[in-house]
């Protein structure tokens, strides 16, 4: 159940989905808060120079497992603009992150770019739960979901 600080949380998704936007970049956002509400890591996606690993999901994964211990990764909430890939998912479950919380799905990025005549990315865009099946998942988030398919929209039409 997605409350308001889980909204708040997301809402910095976004943002920082439209800065990456804004720098060139794919729009994704995301955060890692503590146990405590402690905003601890936040980044966007870092793509656009070829290395399509730098998403800011698998950055928090790295980030959290060399300064938080596994007792505090796993009491720990990923907020992300948009659902994993099966990369960052693998990454999640690896280092073993808790829960996922995300405004807007693979399910629905996949029909949003068929929508807007884009290639099919190159990695299958499976759900979190095919690659980390005990994960704690929220989302998608009817409310933030439509900003985020605005901003593939702007993406990918130029718009």
């Amino acid at each position: 159940m997605v409350d308001e600080t889980d909204l708040k949380h997301l809402r910095r998704c976004v943002e920082l989905a439209e800065a990456a936007l804004d720098s060139g970049d794919d729009p994704f956002g995301s955060v890692l808060v503590t146990a405590d509400g402690t905003r601890a890591f936040e980044d966007h996606n870092h793509v656009s120079g070829g290395d399509h690993t730098r998403h800011p999901e698998f950055a928090i994964a790295r980030w959290a497992a060399e300064h938080l211990t596994s007792e505090q990764r796993a009491a720990a909430t990923v907020y992300t603009s948009g659902e994993h890939c099966p990369m960052c998912a693998a990454a999640h479950g690896w280092v073993g992150l808790g829960r996922i919380v995300y405004a807007s799905s693979s399910q629905q990025l996949t029909s949003w770019l068929t929508e807007l005549d884009t290639p099919p990315p190159r990695v299958r865009p499976l759900p979190i739960g095919e690659i980390v099946p005990d994960a704690l998942l929220d989302g998608p988030v009817p409310e933030l979901a439509g900003q985020v398919r605005a901003l593939h929209a702007r993406r990918h039409r130029g718009s």
